[in-house]
């Protein structure tokens, strides 16, 4: 159990859960109206510390740095949320239903320590160990980043058909009759052979064609890389902030007493 002595050191400071793990920063001890000993703890949960949860502090230790509570982390952060008066008082039915939520006995819990007070049970909060002075906090808005899928992005080939032209010279033999007259150069050849006969002479012709092959030839090489673009952008908040006003004392006047 947590002293009164301890509660300096319970304040701000981390809470966590049966298994070890951290649950939020302790905010506000509440003390039992009657005998004075503490009686719950509130955590500040959330990304920010924006939620605050009802934690009991009877059965909690204070181990080295942190105070270490015997419930579950997700327990804690799904108490319900209870309703405050002005004077940070925690009336008996919130009372109640935050020991209903944990499974503590209410009369059993009750019945010992408050037995013959005639006084109705019932906590009442601080932000400090016990004196006389009065803490005032702030909400501090803490912005951070969290890394996420923006996208995807792939490469893929695929095959298309062009049509290309090239224009190329082919080349074709034609027959041409050529006639020459008997001549005494020619005589003795020209009369080789039969007088009068017939003959059939060929000759083969020859043309070009073009030819169309086609073969893969590389060209260049493509992948994908990232690169980190910075940029800034704005984020808006609400913070919460305590105001201290001071009822029947000349401030201005005890500053200048002071200077």
């Amino acid at each position: 159990m947590i002293t009164r002595e301890q509660i300096a050191t319970v304040l701000d400071h981390p809470v966590h859960d049966a298994r070890g793990d951290k649950i939020g920063d302790a905010r506000h001890v509440f003390f039992d109206d009657v005998t004075g000993e503490p009686e719950w703890v509130s955590v500040k949960t959330g990304l920010f510390g924006t939620s605050e949860s009802f934690v009991p502090i009877h059965d909690a230790a204070l181990v080295e740095d942190h105070l270490e509570v015997p419930y579950a982390k997700d327990q804690v952060k799904d108490a319900p949320n209870v309703d405050i008066d002005a004077g940070g008082h925690l009336s008996e039915q919130e009372e109640q239903r935050l020991y209903q939520y944990y499974g503590i006995d209410w009369d059993a819990a009750w019945q010992d320590p408050h037995s013959g007070t005639g006084q109705m049970p019932g906590t009442t909060g601080t932000t400090g160990a016990a004196d006389d002075a009065m803490t005032r906090s702030e909400e501090e808005m803490h912005v951070g980043v969290e890394r996420r899928e923006a996208g995807r992005a792939r490469l893929r080939k695929y095959v298309v058909t062009e049509e290309q032209q090239y224009t190329v010279p082919v080349r074709h033999e034609e027959v041409r009759v050529e006639r020459e007259p008997i001549t005494d150069t020619n005589r003795d050849s020209a009369l080789t052979g039969p007088d009068i006969t017939e003959a059939e002479h060929d000759v083969t012709l020859y043309e070009e064609q073009p030819v169309v092959e086609t073969r893969a030839v590389p060209k260049e090489r493509v992948r994908l890389t990232t690169e980190e673009v910075t940029e800034e952008e704005t984020v808006t908040g609400e913070v919460r902030k305590e105001r201290i006003d001071t009822e029947g004392t000349d401030e201005q006047g005890d500053q200048r007493r002071r200077h």
